[in-house]
């Protein structure tokens, strides 16, 4: 039986996917879906911020996006949203920006990947800057893109990272926050792609029989844009996924959109993950974060406490419709 089916066998399923959801009538009646407000997305032009910053403004909100990159500036504009320049380690920008905003949505950039040489102080180091600009502009309505497994305080990888954030975020007094918990993305698949073409298989030290959850951004982005414009109190915690199913499973339906319909995903040891991260130049630090990651997800710690307090519903984007994407990468 999937453990979607057991857990709601057992009553889990119909709870309401948040930990605390208080809504003071007055702020009902005041905070509406309808008001124009002004809302402050980080991400750039991502994969989640774009989707998310076209649903916001198509729903008649002000929508400011900040960028570090100054050469993003005209295509913010061309969405019809207002840009704002400037970097995440600059706190008098971020209290700046923030200032007089009705909502934000804070996220942390994967710097991780892109030669942070201490992945966990950057998550520290960006969360710290949040909480004191939250602090000084008055905002006093959050959405922080968080992720599965930040329940925990070890073995996550980086994403202990998150675990750090959303405690930080918690100490917030007077401000309402949302830790938005995405499964994991879709396009994380994309990793496979030689490895299928040269091995004829997936492997990974997770993946086979284990029960995976998969996530497309623009179902987080769709939750995103319902959450921020939402009346809402105290803090609390909304998880999102798309599709759920077993490695095999996934990589049935991978295999068949490429040609290959009995691809199969080989479970692996950690070391063996490890000693092929490494053999592809990856370094050491982001390989054994990556291994820890996948670990947690094999062993089901990853994904526990999402089967505790499951979303409402699933999003639209199911793995069969990534698999056309996939397909066409593969070529």
């Amino acid at each position: 039986m999937p453990i979607r089916q057991l857990y709601n066998r057992f009553g889990y399923y119909n709870h309401r996917f948040d930990y605390t959801r208080s809504f003071d009538l007055a702020q009902l009646c005041a905070t509406s879906k309808h008001r124009n407000m002004k809302i402050i997305l980080t991400g750039s032009l991502g994969h989640i911020s774009q989707p998310l910053a076209k649903e916001l403004i198509r729903k008649g909100h002000t929508v400011t996006v900040i960028s570090s990159k100054p050469d993003k500036e005209k295509d913010i504009r061309t969405l019809g949203v207002i840009p704002a320049i400037g970097s995440l380690d600059d706190l008098d920008f971020l209290t700046t920006t923030f200032r007089n905003a009705d909502a934000v949505y804070c996220m942390i950039p994967p710097n991780h990947f892109l030669g942070e040489p201490d992945p966990l102080a950057f998550y520290q180091r960006i969360g710290k800057n949040y909480v004191q600009a939250i602090q000084e502009s008055g905002v006093r309505r959050m959405v922080h893109l968080s992720s599965f497994g930040a329940h925990l305080d070890k073995g996550t990888g980086f994403i202990l990272g998150s675990h750090q954030v959303e405690n930080m975020l918690n100490t917030l007094p007077e401000v309402s926050v949302t830790h938005m918990r995405p499964a994991s993305f879709y396009y994380n698949l994309y990793g496979f792609v030689d490895m299928i073409k040269g091995a004829g298989f997936i492997a990974a030290n997770y993946g086979g029989e284990d029960q995976l959850l998969f996530v497309s951004p623009m179902d987080i982005a769709s939750a995103i844009a319902d959450e921020i414009t939402m009346p809402a109190t105290g803090k609390k915690i909304r998880y999102v996924a798309s599709d759920e199913g077993t490695g095999n499973e996934f990589a049935k339906i991978l295999g068949t959109a490429i040609g290959k319909p009995m691809l199969k995903w080989i479970v692996i040891s950690n070391e063996e993950m490890r000693s092929g991260l490494l053999a592809k130049g990856i370094p050491a630090h982001i390989a054994d974060g990556l291994v820890d990651i996948h670990a947690s997800f094999h062993s089901g710690a990853l994904s526990e406490d999402y089967y505790r307090h499951p979303p409402a519903a699933l999003g639209k984007i199911k793995m069969k419709d990534f698999a056309k994407e996939f397909a066409a990468a593969f070529k």
